[in-house]
C-alpha cells in the first residue's frame, strides 16, 4: 500500500515545497502620499563621479539630506539617447524616439517644439512617436502617460517637453529656459519637469564645467520649490557607449536619508528610469495607470552609511564594476566555450580506447598519466563558472588591467577547486569527482544567494545593472549552474542509498533547491522554480531505474502543473505592485496585453540564441553527448545502466534547463551554463566506467555501501585486498573464485598501470541493475541475488583470453 502511495506523497511534497517558496514576499514598503508637488529635474549623462562638494555643492547637500541611488536608464533602444531617456521618463515604460540611428548611435535630428500661444507648447512629432512605440516596439509604451495622469504639468527645456507632452503632443505650460525666479512657474501645476542641461563631454575639465552649470540651475529650482514638494534629480540618459549607471536623488517629506530602491529591482540602492513616473504619482497620491506603467514606485531603505563620501563611493564603484563586467564577460564565455570544445575533441580518442577489447588486436591503452591530466582538465572546466562567480568577491575591476586581474583570480580559484576535488576522499571512484564538483558548484551559488546575491550583481557570470533585466536573486548563468549542481548532488546522494529511498532523497535535495530558486527573499525566480520542479519530478520518477512510463510522466506533469498553479494563485492574490513575473504575465493575459509579453519573450529568445556564447556551449555539449557519449563506445549508456539515479539527475537537468531558458526569455543560456558543469563530468564518469569495464572479477551479491555497487571478492584479482588493489569498504561475502585474464601479468586490468579498485557495478538494492547493465552470466546473477550462495561452476567471464566472447551489452567485436 505504501509503495502505491509513494508517487502521490512525493508529488505532494514537491508541490508543498514549491508553493512555500512563494508563500511570502518581503515587505516592499509601499509608498503613501507624501507631497503636494513633485519636481522632476533631469540632467542627461550625469553620473556619481561628476558629484563632489566643490564643483556641485547643491547636489552634494541635497544628497546628504535626501535618499540616493544608482539609476539604470534602460529604454527601448540601446544606447539610451537623451531623447529616449526623456521619452521613457514620461511614459513610465521602455520607450524610444523614432528615426534612423546610424551605427547604433542617436537620431541626428532634434526635437521640434512649437509655442503657438505663449503658454504651452506642441510637439508635432508626438503622434508619430506614439504610433511607433505601440506598433513597432515590443514594450507597447504610451509616451505622455505620466502627463495624462495629472491635471496640469509644467516643462522647462526641450528635454522636459518630450517627457511632459501628452500623447497628442500638447504641453500644458512650457518655458524654453529656466527663469531667474521660477517660483510662480513651479507652483502653477502639481507636476513640473525641468531640463537642467547635458553632461556629455569626454574632457574632464569641460565635463566638470557642464556639471557645475547643471548644479547652478538645480540651486534655482530648490530655492523656488513649492512647499511640501518632492524633488527628484536624475541622470536621465546615456550620452555615449557603453551604458553607465547614473545619479538618482530624492529630497522631500519622507525621503530623509537612506538608499533609493524599487520593487522592480528589489535591490537596495538601485532603481530604473521607468520607476520615476510611478514614484511621482505615488507621492502625489494619484491613481496609477497599471496597464501603461512598467515601473514601480521607489521607496527608501535605511542601511546607507552616515558619511556621504563613503555612500557615494558605493554607486560609483558599482558603475565601474558594471562597465568592466561588460568588457570581460564576452571574452570569458568565448574562451570557456573554446576550451570545452577543445576538451571534447581530446576526450574522443580516450573514449574509443578506454575499453580494451578481448583478443590480441585490442588497441594499446592510453597512458594513465594522460588520462589523469585529461580528468583534471575536465574538472577544471566544470569549475570555471563557479570560480568566475567567486572571483567577484575580489575587487578586480578597480585595477588598470581589470581583465587580467579577473583572469588571474579566476585561474587561481579554478586551480584551488580542482586540487580540492582531486584530494577529496573517494576521488578514485567513478562518481567521486562528479559528486565533489556538483557539491562545490551548488555551495558557491547557494551561499551567494543566501547572502543576498552580492557576487552575481554586476558579476562576469551574473547580471548587469546596465542591462536592466535583473538586479537581485539568481541570474541566468547562476540558475543553470544551480539546477545542474543541485540535481547532480541529489542523484549522487540517491545512488548511495537503497532503491526505495532514492526518490525521497532526490525530492529532499531538489525541493530545497526549488525553495532557494523561487523564494522572493532568495532567488526570486518563479519561472526558474517551476522549471526546476518539472526537472525534479522527472528525475524522481526514473531514479529507481526503468523508463519514463506514461504513469511516471503523468505524476511528474501533475507535480509541475500543481506548483505552477500554486505559484500563480499566490502571486495573483497580491497587489499589482508586489507581483512577480508570473503574476504580472497572467494579469496581462487577463487584461488583453499578454501578447506583448509573449512577443518580448520570443524576441529575447531569438536575440540571445543568436548572440550569446552560451548557445555555443549548449550546442557543443549536446553534440558531444549525442554523437559520442551516448554511442555504444561512449560509456554514458553503461553509466546510466549502472547508476540510474545519475541518469535521472542528468535527465532532470536537461528538462529544467531547457524550460527555464525558453520560458525566461534566455533561449539556451540556462542550458549552456548547466552543460558547462554537466558535460565535463559526464565525460569523466564515462571514461572511468569504460576503464573499469575491463575488470574480470565475477560480481557477487554483497550489499556494501559506497557508490551503490557490489564489490569483488577480497584479496583476489584487481580491486581485492591483496596486491591486485585496495580493499573495498565493509565486509564482502565471497561467491567463488575470481577469474582473471591469464594473458595479463598478475591479473591486472589490461596494462592500465598500477591496479585500480574494480568498478562496483551493482547498486545497493541488489544486483538487479548490474546484471542488466553488464549482461552478467546467469550463475553469477543468481549468486548476487542470493548473497552467500556458491557458484556451482566456474563461470566464463567475457573478455577471457580463450575463447573470446563479448559482453551482452557491448557491440560485437571484429
Amino acid at each position: 500500500m505504501l509503495r502505491r502511495l509513494t508517487p502521490v506523497l512525493l508529488t505532494l511534497a514537491v508541490v508543498v515545497l514549491g508553493v512555500t517558496a512563494l508563500a511570502a514576499r518581503p515587505d516592499d514598503g509601499t509608498p503613501r502620499r507624501s507631497a503636494d508637488f513633485v519636481v522632476l529635474v533631469g540632467a542627461a549623462g550625469l553620473r556619481w563621479d561628476d558629484v563632489d562638494p566643490q564643483n556641485t555643492p547643491t547636489l552634494w547637500k541635497m544628497a546628504e539630506q535626501g535618499a540616493i541611488g544608482s539609476l539604470s536608464v534602460r529604454s527601448a533602444h540601446r544606447p539610451t539617447c537623451p531623447v529616449d531617456g526623456w521619452l521613457t521618463l514620461g511614459a513610465g515604460n521602455f520607450a524610444a524616439w523614432n528615426g534612423s540611428r546610424p551605427g547604433g548611435g542617436c537620431p541626428a535630428s532634434g526635437v521640434t517644439v512649437e509655442e503657438p500661444d505663449g503658454i504651452g507648447a506642441n510637439l508635432p512629432d508626438q503622434p508619430g512617436v506614439v504610433a511607433y512605440n505601440q506598433d513597432k516596439l515590443a514594450w507597447g509604451a504610451t509616451p505622455g502617460a505620466l502627463a495624462e495622469s495629472v491635471r496640469c504639468s509644467v516643462a522647462v527645456g526641450p528635454g522636459a517637453a518630450v517627457a511632459a507632452a501628452r500623447p497628442f503632443g500638447r504641453v500644458d505650460r512650457y518655458e524654453a529656459k529656466l527663469p531667474d525666479d521660477p517660483t510662480e512657474l513651479l507652483g502653477s501645476c502639481v507636476l513640473s519637469i525641468v531640463d537642467v542641461g547635458t553632461v556629455d563631454d569626454d574632457d574632464p575639465l569641460v565635463r566638470a564645467a557642464q556639471a557645475r552649470q547643471a548644479d547652478e540651475r538645480l540651486a534655482r529650482v530648490l530655492a523656488a520649490r513649492p512647499p511640501r514638494s518632492l524633488v527628484l534629480v536624475a541622470g536621465v540618459s546615456d550620452t555615449d557607449t557603453p551604458a553607465r549607471l547614473h545619479v538618482a536623488v530624492a529630497d522631500g517629506p519622507g525621503w530623509d536619508g537612506g538608499w533609493l530602491t524599487s520593487p522592480s529591482t528589489a535591490r537596495s540602492g538601485y532603481l530604473q528610469l521607468v520607476d520615476l513616473a510611478p514614484t511621482a504619482l505615488a507621492a502625489l497620491g494619484r491613481p496609477m495607470p497599471e496597464r501603461l506603467f512598467l515601473g514601480r514606485p521607489a521607496v527608501t531603505v535605511d542601511d546607507r552609511p552616515d558619511d556621504l563620501r563613503t555612500a557615494i563611493e558605493a554607486p560609483a564603484d558599482a558603475d565601474r564594476e558594471a562597465g568592466a563586467q561588460r568588457r570581460v564577460a564576452g571574452w570569458f564565455f568565448t574562451l570557456l566555450a573554446a576550451a570545452q570544445m577543445a576538451l571534447a575533441v581530446a576526450v574522443l580518442p580516450l573514449l574509443r580506447r578506454a575499453r580494451r577489447l578481448a583478443g590480441p588486436h585490442s588497441p594499446a591503452p592510453v597512458s594513465r598519466r594522460i588520462v589523469a591530466v585529461v580528468e583534471l582538465l575536465l574538472i577544471a572546466a566544470a569549475l570555471a563558472v563557479p570560480a568566475a562567480l567567486l572571483a567577484d568577491a575580489v575587487p578586480w575591476w578597480r585595477g588598470h588591467h581589470a581583465g587580467w586581474w579577473f583572469a588571474s583570480v579566476t585561474a587561481l580559484l579554478i586551480v584551488g577547486g580542482t586540487a580540492a576535488v582531486r584530494f577529496t576522499p573517494g576521488h578514485d571512484r567513478t562518481l567521486g569527482p562528479l559528486g565533489a564538483v556538483a557539491g562545490l558548484a551548488t555551495l558557491v551559488v547557494g551561499v551567494d544567494v543566501l547572502t543576498g546575491s552580492r557576487l552575481q550583481l554586476n558579476g562576469v557570470v551574473g547580471y548587469s545593472a546596465l542591462e536592466g533585466g535583473r538586479y537581485a536573486g539568481l541570474g541566468t548563468v547562476g540558475l543553470g549552474v544551480f539546477i545542474a549542481g543541485s540535481l547532480l548532488c541529489g542523484g549522487w546522494l540517491a545512488q548511495r542509498v537503497r532503491r526505495g529511498w532514492r526518490p525521497a532523497v532526490l525530492v529532499a535535495v531538489g525541493g530545497a533547491a526549488v525553495v532557494v530558486v523561487g523564494s522572493p527573499y532568495l532567488g526570486a525566480d518563479s519561472i526558474g522554480a517551476i522549471a526546476l520542479t518539472a526537472g525534479l519530478s522527472v528525475a524522481a520518477a526514473i531514479c529507481t531505474g526503468g523508463w519514463l512510463t506514461v504513469s511516471r510522466l503523468a505524476w511528474a506533469t501533475m507535480a509541475g502543473l500543481a506548483v505552477t498553479i500554486g505559484f500563480a494563485l499566490v502571486d495573483l492574490d497580491r497587489p499589482a505592485a508586489e507581483r512577480g513575473s508570473l503574476g504580472r504575465f497572467l494579469a496581462a493575459l487577463g487584461d488583453g496585453t499578454g501578447g506583448l509579453t509573449v512577443h518580448r519573450s520570443s524576441t529575447s529568445n531569438f536575440q540571445t540564441l543568436v548572440n550569446s556564447p552560451l548557445t555555443v556551449l549548449a550546442l557543443a555539449g549536446a553534440a558531444l553527448v549525442w554523437l559520442a557519449l551516448l554511442q555504444p563506445w561512449g560509456g554514458l549508456m553503461r553509466l546510466f545502466g549502472i547508476y540510474p539515479a545519475i541518469r535521472a539527475a542528468m535527465a532532470g537537468t536537461g528538462v529544467a534547463a531547457g524550460l527555464g531558458g525558453v520560458l525566461g526569455g534566455s533561449a539556451l543560456d540556462v542550458a549552456g551554463a548547466a552543460g558547462a558543469l554537466v558535460v565535463p563530468m559526464a565525460a569523466l564518469a564515462a571514461l572511468r566506467v569504460l576503464d573499469h569495464s575491463t575488470d574480470r572479477t565475477v560480481p557477487d551479491g554483497g550489499r556494501g555501501g559506497g557508490e551503490g555497487g557490489a564489490v569483488p571478492p577480497r584479496g583476489s584479482g584487481p580491486g581485492g585486498a591483496g596486491p591486485g588493489g585496495p580493499a573495498p569498504d565493509g565486509p564482502v561475502p565471497s561467491v567463488g573464485p575470481a577469474v582473471t585474464d591469464p594473458g595479463r601479468p598478475g591479473g591486472s586490468d589490461g596494462g592500465a598501470g598500477p591496479a585500480r579498485s574494480a568498478e562496483r557495478e551493482d547498486d545497493s538494492s541488489g544486483a538487479g541493475d548490474a546484471g542488466r547493465s553488464r549482461g552478467a552470466p546467469p550463475a553469477a546473477l543468481a549468486a548476487a541475488v542470493e548473497p552467500g550462495a556458491a557458484v556451482a561452476t566456474r563461470t566464463r567471464i567475457p573478455g577471457q583470453a580463450s575463447p573470446p566472447a563479448p559482453e551482452a551489452s557491448d557491440p560485437p567485436t571484429r
